[in-house]
């Protein structure tokens, strides 16, 4: 349901050092920053998209930065991760310190029926297995939510958003990012032609970003990208835009738009 199908590739294997090559890229290009994400369009720790050979030159790149972030399906979440944790701090000689790793993960969707329905081939039982192998192994969690997956009407997509927030931060996440379904990947398309399917309201994704910030259980973050695809009103946009960013910044709640125009 999310957009990492644009930048994956047909080959299932990946030369040897070509993965170090791209960060050597994206670190030459890098501005002065404290923490890295190191996102593939899929899951880091797969052996078909990085070879695991790669991980030493990768970690030696990165090492020097306060946390690398990393995506990962939680079925391939295991010692993988204990192996490149300890990579990113060999030379400090204490394994864990130092460098932090955090695991990214898709949860998507707490709802029982529409979970298994986004071919995520996971079950919510292997997102808390995965969690709590992270949570005893002191790795940072993240959590990805899509607000309004397919299936759901608006109101029924901000509570099951609500409801996923809740979860991720009971599985112990530091940082829950809310997603607003994205039409675009052609499956997503049919499923609007017969009424199953429509892209979220903005306000919709406000709503749900003030609940998660409203716990004050770790960061929540609203993705931004494009943001301008969910509003109807041109009048308020750029307000809510400007409350939604300084939300992700502050992490605290912002005063409401009031639009005379939409009502909103």
């Amino acid at each position: 349901m999310c957009d990492l199908w644009r930048n994956t590739l047909k080959e299932t294997v990946v030369p040897v050092g070509a993965i170090p090559a791209q960060v050597d890229y994206a670190l030459a290009r890098l501005p002065a920053t404290r923490q890295i994400k190191l996102y593939n369009s899929g899951s880091f720790f797969d052996r078909g998209a990085i070879p695991q050979e790669d991980y030493p030159s990768i970690a030696e790149r990165v090492r020097r930065f306060e946390r690398v972030i990393v995506e990962c399906h939680p079925a391939l979440v295991g010692d993988a991760c204990l192996r490149f944790r300890a990579l990113l701090n060999q030379e400090r000689g204490v394994p864990g310190a130092g460098t932090e790793l955090e695991i990214a993960m898709g949860l998507e969707t707490l709802h029982p029926e529409v979970l298994p329905r986004l071919n995520k081939r996971m079950t919510l039982e292997d997102f808390a297995r995965a969690s709590k192998f992270l949570r005893q192994n002191e790795i940072a969690l993240r959590v990805f939510i899509l607000v309004k997956p397919p299936f759901l009407n608006e109101e029924e997509s901000l509570h099951w958003a609500r409801r996923s927030l809740d979860f991720a931060f009971d599985c112990g996440a530091s940082v829950a990012s809310l997603i607003p379904t994205r039409l675009g990947n052609g499956a997503l398309e049919a499923l609007a032609s017969i009424g199953q399917f429509s892209p979220p309201k903005l306000s919709t994704l406000e709503k749900a970003a003030s609940y998660g910030i409203s716990l004050q259980r770790g960061r929540v973050f609203a993705d931004l990208w494009d943001l301008e695809k969910f509003s109807d009103c041109a009048r308020c946009f750029s307000g809510r835009l400007a409350r939604l960013r300084e939300m992700n910044f502050t992490q605290m709640l912002q005063p409401e738009i009031q639009c005379a125009e939409c009502g909103c």
